[in-house]
């Protein structure tokens, strides 16, 4: 697409019964003039002209910065043809305003970057209709879009100046704009409204708060989907009341900075719930870094956690900042910390109690600012009595504990999370498979699954590969669960001893495609036997017809 073949119609979508409308793939409002310029008048009346300046044009800048962005990473063939002109033509498609003789040059003379004619402007208008005519230009929001826009365009910094306005009485609104070090001292009164006295600052907390806040909208659907029952991502599905119930103390201990320990088997979902903690905490705009603590000897976990002087060891060709440092703001997930050698038991609690580290080869320390929350499928305090674990770490880290129940123990989320799975692989591997038939559900929850969630992942995943129907069948299940274990996964589910053995003998037959003969032979039987039980199953209505092998 290039710049002239710019649609509303192909670049909006929305539900003509509504709802959600979209722009460029992001959210968008229909907005009433009208009421933007009452908005105006308000904080002009309530915070005075300067205030209100300065929220309008850090307001647009912010804007513009962003309609630059969407544009880059939606529309490339505009962007690597146009980029200079698109913004003013997708501003003047939404209604914003019009552009004419709009002049480029390199900016690097004593000519300007842009100059350009605007009109019908929306922000003079509204001034004009609600406040009256002003002594000096009023196009502060279209001023700073298209500061923040080309800014983002040039990957320098641009600053338009409004020198003609209709808001001010000028026939029409007249824009020029130059690099700001092109600028001479009449650009110093229009500075403080941008803060430029810290621009660097500035573009890389507007980004920040951007990527924070969209964090944030996506947390917060998370939760009322949980709330009101719909797909969620897999750990607040959970419909067990021992899952909701960590879930909630999760939720609860995520608002403090308190240490975390997440104990549970191996599968379970820690690393989940760790993330869960993170997003619903007030660090959800920091990072969240995760380490094995298993996987790493002791000097590499040492300098992986706290960082590295250059020359400190062979290989060492660079300064290097540990996850400690790296993580600040944010969470450190220290996954596996059983596993963790004596010798660097002492490291982590002098860090956790300090709150600060000292890089491998240096002799100064450095102060951090990170929540740490860490996760073992070992038992602490059986590896505290036997002498493996330091008692004063345990407790250091251990100041909340969570414990992830094992899916067998909770039997009322293993269909919603396949379910999960299902869709979010089907989608993945361009499958249309719709959902599992009531034989191969009931083969799911019958199973002890000794793998947990990460075993159920599989498991779906290895279905949707087999699977060459609209539902998955127990056919399209792996080996184990076609010919499941007896163990019964909770007490509620214990089964008569004929019903077990019909269905593990039916199963070992599916696993082996029917061959009577060799099934017989690995049941240990007479395949006589084999034919009689079968005759017996036909009987009694589940049997599986067939001919003899």
């Amino acid at each position: 697409m290039r710049i002239d073949d710019m649609d509303l119609r192909e670049l909006l979508s929305f539900n003509p019964e509504g709802g959600v409308m979209k722009l460029l793939g992001e959210r968008a409002l229909l907005m009433n003039a009208f009421a933007q310029g009452l908005l105006r008048k308000e904080l002009i009346d309530t915070l005075g002209t300067f205030a209100a300046r300065n929220i309008l044009t850090r307001y647009g800048y912010a804007n513009g910065w962003r309609t630059a962005m969407n544009i880059q990473q939606n529309m490339p063939e505009v962007w690597k043809d146009s980029k200079g002109y698109a913004g003013s033509k997708l501003h003047a498609l939404t209604g914003q305003l019009g552009v004419h003789h709009n002049i480029r040059t390199d900016g690097e003379g004593d000519e300007p970057l842009i100059s350009s004619n605007w009109g019908d402007c929306y922000e003079a208008e509204q001034h004009l209709l609600h406040i009256g005519r002003s002594d000096e230009a009023v196009c502060w929001t279209e001023t700073a879009f298209a500061s923040g826009y080309s800014s983002y365009a040039e990957g320098r910094e641009v600053i338009f100046i409004e020198d003609q306005c209709r808001g001010k009485g000028d026939p029409i609104c007249h824009v020029t704009a130059r690099y700001k070090e092109k600028w001479g001292p009449e650009i110093e009164p229009h500075l403080v409204y941008y803060r430029m006295e810290s621009f660097p600052t500035l573009l890389k907390d507007l980004s920040a708060k951007l990527n924070c806040t969209e964090k944030k909208l996506k947390n917060r659907q998370s939760q009322l989907a949980f709330l009101e029952g719909a797909e969620a991502p897999p750990l607040i599905m959970a419909r067990s009341q021992s899952m909701r119930r960590i879930v909630d103390i999760a939720w609860r201990v995520a608002k403090v900075d308190s240490s975390i320990l997440i104990t549970g088997d191996s599968g379970v979902g820690k690393e989940l719930m760790a993330r869960f903690i993170h997003d619903q905490s007030s660090r959800t705009c920091g990072p969240f870094l995760a380490v094995n603590c298993g996987a790493l000897t002791e000097t590499l976990l040492e300098s992986e956690l706290f960082g590295h002087a250059k020359g400190s060891f062979t290989g060492a060709d660079r300064e290097r900042a540990g996850l400690f440092e790296a993580a600040s703001g944010g969470t450190l997930f220290l996954d596996e910390i059983g596993e963790v050698s004596p010798g660097m038991q002492v490291k982590l609690l002098r860090a956790l109690q300090e709150h600060e580290v000292r890089r491998v080869g240096e002799n100064k320390s450095r102060p951090t600012n990170v929540r740490v929350v860490a996760a073992t499928n070992r038992n602490l305090t059986e590896e505290i009595a036997s002498g493996r674990f330091r008692q004063d770490l345990y407790y250091r880290l251990r100041v909340i504990e969570l414990h992830v129940p094992p899916l067998r123990e909770r039997n009322e989320d293993i269909l919603p999370l396949a379910r999960f799975f299902l869709h979010k692989i089907t989608h993945a591997m361009g499958r249309t498979i719709i959902g599992f038939t009531p034989d191969a559900a009931d083969q799911l929850l019958h199973y002890s699954w000794p793998g947990n969630v990460r075993e159920l992942q599989n498991t779906v995943e290895y279905a949707v590969a087999m699977c060459q129907e609209s539902h998955v069948d127990v056919c399209d299940l792996p080996c184990e669960l076609r010919a499941m274990s007896l163990q019964p996964t909770v007490s509620g589910c214990i089964r008569p001893l004929d019903e077990v053995e019909r269905d593990y003998i039916l199963g070992v037959l599916n696993a082996l495609g029917d061959n009577k003969a060799q099934a017989a032979a690995e049941l240990n039987i007479g395949l006589a036997t084999l034919y009689r039980k079968l005759k017996e199953y036909e009987a009694q209505g589940s049997g599986r017809g067939g001919a003899a092998s």
